[in-house]
């Protein structure tokens, strides 16, 4: 959903118009039209809780990514070079990495028939991602796949973030701003499910981690971080307890899970002790 350039209260802008809402100094009309307007669609559509997913997105589904390996193992078997061999082990990687696509749609699957059963539709839990591929695809898929509507919060962005077609198009949103969309995950969100990514996906997790530790966000947030080997081996909490950095505590504002059914145990007990 973008602001309607052509338009504006019931009257054609004019090309000077239309020219200072794109310029810097119609860039707060542009921020508060990406703050109020996802406020007027989720009332509209009685949304009021989340359950948000971050993760990257270049984690291809299992049968994307077991063709794309046999696929070039099959090109290698008449031509073999350096550059074929790097594309292998890139496929061998992904192929890897694709586990975690088919658990973020399994869990997003399970959260969203669990939250269908609620009777009251402003207690319903809607799945939220980034609205891309790779894991914001799975969240939606899964959610789309047991028969509920998600949310896609996506970003414009030169390149990698097309809207993948498993969110609902009536309550999702485009960005422009990074810290708009920041804004609107954390505002509705009741749960927090991160699985492994890169820099966009550290930077979101840590701030909804530094949200939670100062205080800034009060309500209680159960946060999973999903995929103990990735965890473990690319963070080192307890080093930052070490040199003392951050509290004994912080360490408990989330946890790491490598089961599906565990993590949507955790999550669900949290939500329904926390919010039901």
């Amino acid at each position: 959903m973008k602001m309607e350039e052509k338009e504006f209260f019931g009257r054609t802008l004019s090309a000077a118009e239309q020219g200072f809402l794109h310029s810097s100094e119609g860039r707060m009309i542009r921020i508060l039209y990406e703050m109020n307007a996802p406020k007027a669609m989720f009332r509209e559509h009685s949304v009021e809780n989340t359950i948000v997913f971050f993760g990257s997105a270049r984690t291809p589904s299992l049968d994307v990514a077991q063709n794309n390996l046999r696929e070039l193992e099959e090109e290698k078997k008449s031509a073999d070079s350096t550059d074929l061999q790097q594309k292998i082990r890139r496929a061998q990687n992904e192929l890897k990495m694709s586990r975690y696509y088919e658990a973020a749609a399994d869990l997003a699957e399970k959260l969203t028939l669990w939250s269908l059963d609620i009777v009251q539709q402003e207690k319903h839990f809607y799945i939220c991602s980034g609205g891309g591929p790779g894991i914001m695809e799975a969240a939606n898929r899964g959610a789309d796949r047991a028969g509920g509507h998600s949310i896609g919060f996506n970003i414009n962005l030169p390149f990698e973030q097309d809207p993948n077609t498993y969110q609902t198009d009536q309550v999702s949103f485009e960005f422009h701003y990074f810290f708009v969309r920041k804004f609107w995950f954390a505002y509705l969100a009741k749960a927090l499910v991160v699985f492994p990514g890169g820099f966009g996906t550290l930077d979101e997790l840590f701030e909804m981690l530094t949200l939670m530790q100062t205080g800034k966000m009060v309500k209680p947030m159960p946060v999973v971080l999903f995929g103990k080997e990735f965890w473990d081996e690319i963070l080192n909490f307890d080093a930052l307890v070490k040199w003392g950095l951050v509290s004994e505590k912080d360490l408990k504002l989330f946890r790491i899970y490598d089961d599906v059914d565990e993590a949507f145990d955790y999550i669900k007990t949290s939500i329904i002790n926390n919010f039901l």
